[in-house]
C-alpha cells in the first residue's frame, strides 16, 4: 500500500482577521486533506499585508514557508487560499514540490465521491473550467502524480499537454451531456411535483450531520462518515411523520466556505433541490467551534440560489458533544425556536419530526371535504393526489380529511367546507 502524501498546509491572515477565524480556516483545509487521504505533517498561518503578484505574499513570507516546507520533509504544499496559475507554477520552481490550493483538494474530492452521472459530469466539467488557464493540468488522482522524493516526477503522474481548443471542445460537451440529465431531472421533478407529497430539503454545512437524519428518518442507507463531503449527489426518500403526514425528504450537498465558484456552477442543478423543496430543514453542527460561520455560509448559499425566504426549521446536531453545558443554554436563549438534538444517540429526533408534521400542516392546510355518497371516484382521485388524513361516512355525505396540493383542489373545490 502506498505511503500517504505528506501535506505542508498554509493558510494567509490578512489585516482584520482574527486568530481564531484563521485557525478555523486551517482547521477545515487540515480536515480536507484527510479526507482526501493525505497526512498533514505541518501547517502554518502566515500574516500577510497586501497580495503579491508573483507567490500571493512578499518575499520575505514566501523564503519562510518554501523553508519550513522543505525542512519538513513534504510532499506537497496546499494553500488554503487561491493560487493564480502562474502564482502555482511560480511556487513550484521556488520550492521543487508540488503545489496546489484549496480549490484543486476540494476537485479532488468531488472527484473521488461523484458516483451518478450527473455528479461525474458535474465533477468533469468542473475540472475542465479549472484546468484551462493551466493547460497542463489534468489530474485523476494526487496519489500518482509527483509523488515520491521532492522534486522527481514519477512515471505514474498524469499531465495532459492539451491544447486551448480541446478543453473548449471537452467543455462544450460535457456542458450538452449535463443539460440532457437536467432536462431528465426537471422531468422527473415535475412529476414529482404534481403528485401529493409536501417536500422538505436538509440542509447544512458539511459534515453537520444531514446524511445521519435522512437515514435516521426513513433508513436510506446513505453514507455517513466524519469526513467532508462524504456524500455529493442528492438522495429523496419518502417518510412518515405521524398522523398520516408523509413527506418527501432530500439530503443535499453540504456547503462550505471558500467553494470553488466552478463548483457552484456546476452544482447548481443539485442544490436546486432546496429552491424546489416547500421547506428546509438547516442543520447545524453545534459542537463546531465555528458553528456561527458555518451557519451564514449555508445561509449566503441559500440566499445566492434564491431559496433564502424559505421556511426554515433551525435544528443543532451533535449537542452530545457540545464541551459545555452553559454554551447549549446560551444557544437555547439565542435561539427559542431552534431544536436541540444528538442525532448519533437519537436525542430530540421525535421532537423533530412532530416539528416538521406542524410546518406541513401550515403550508398544507388541512381540509375537510364532503363529498355526495355516490362519487367514490373522488375519493379514490384524492387518495392519488393528496394525503388523506381521515375518512368516515356519514348518513349523508363521505367525510374527507386531507392535505389537498393547489393542482387538485380545483376537482374537488366544490366540495371544500373549511380549513381543519
Amino acid at each position: 500500500m502506498d505511503e500517504p502524501l505528506k501535506a505542508f498546509l498554509v493558510t494567509l491572515q490578512p489585516p482584520g482577521q482574527s486568530d481564531a477565524e484563521a485557525a478555523s480556516h486551517l482547521d477545515e483545509l487540515r480536515g480536507l486533506v484527510k479526507t482526501l487521504g493525505m497526512v498533514t505533517i505541518e501547517a502554518m498561518v502566515a500574516k500577510h499585508r497586501e497580495s503579491h503578484p508573483r507567490l500571493l505574499v512578499g518575499s520575505g513570507k514566501a523564503e519562510e514557508i518554501t523553508k519550513r516546507a522543505i525542512d519538513t520533509d513534504a510532499d506537497l504544499v496546499v494553500f488554503d487560499d487561491e493560487l493564480s496559475p502562474s502564482q502555482q507554477r511560480n511556487w513550484e520552481t521556488d520550492t521543487g514540490l508540488t503545489v496546489i490550493d484549496r480549490q484543486e483538494v476540494i476537485l479532488e474530492i468531488f472527484s473521488e465521491r461523484a458516483f451518478t452521472r450527473e455528479a461525474v459530469l458535474q465533477v468533469a466539467l468542473a475540472r475542465m473550467q479549472y484546468s484551462l488557464p493551466r493547460l497542463t493540468r489534468s489530474y485523476s488522482d494526487l496519489s500518482r502524480q509527483r509523488g515520491g522524493a521532492r522534486g522527481n516526477r514519477g512515471g505514474g503522474e498524469m499531465q495532459l499537454e492539451v491544447d486551448r481548443r480541446v478543453i473548449l471542445d471537452k467543455i462544450d460537451k460535457l456542458k450538452g451531456e449535463l443539460e440532457s440529465v437536467r432536462r431528465h431531472r426537471d422531468r422527473t421533478r415535475q412529476r414529482r411535483d404534481k403528485g401529493s407529497m409536501p417536500t422538505a430539503s436538509i440542509v447544512g454545512y458539511t459534515n453537520a450531520g444531514k446524511s445521519t437524519l435522512l437515514n435516521l428518518l426513513t433508513d436510506a442507507g446513505v453514507l455517513q462518515e466524519d469526513k467532508l463531503f462524504a456524500t455529493l449527489d442528492p438522495t429523496t426518500r419518502r417518510t412518515s411523520l405521524g398522523g398520516g403526514v408523509e413527506i418527501l425528504l432530500t439530503d443535499t450537498v453540504g456547503f462550505i466556505q471558500k467553494l470553488p465558484h466552478h463548483l457552484v456552477d456546476a452544482f447548481r442543478s443539485t442544490l436546486e433541490e432546496a429552491v424546489q423543496a416547500d421547506f428546509l430543514i438547516h442543520l447545524v453542527d453545534a459542537s463546531h467551534p465555528d458553528w456561527a460561520t458555518q451557519s451564514k455560509t449555508t445561509l449566503e448559499v441559500l440566499g445566492s440560489l434564491g431559496a433564502g425566504e424559505k421556511p426554515q426549521i433551525l435544528v443543532f446536531n451533535k449537542i452530545d458533544a457540545m464541551p459545555d453545558e452553559v454554551l447549549r443554554r446560551g444557544l437555547e436563549i439565542q435561539f427559542p425556536e431552534a431544536l436541540f438534538v444528538s442525532l448519533l444517540e437519537g436525542t430530540g429526533v421525535d421532537a423533530l419530526k412532530q416539528t416538521m408534521a406542524a410546518t406541513v400542516k401550515k403550508l398544507h392546510v388541512p381540509r375537510l371535504l364532503r363529498l355526495p355518497l355516490d362519487r367514490g371516484d373522488l375519493v379514490g382521485y384524492l387518495y392519488k393526489n393528496a394525503q388523506v388524513l381521515a375518512e368516515r361516512y356519514t348518513e349523508t355525505a363521505i367525510e374527507i380529511e386531507a392535505l389537498v396540493p393547489a393542482s387538485a383542489m380545483a376537482m374537488v373545490a366544490a366540495f371544500d367546507t373549511e380549513p381543519l
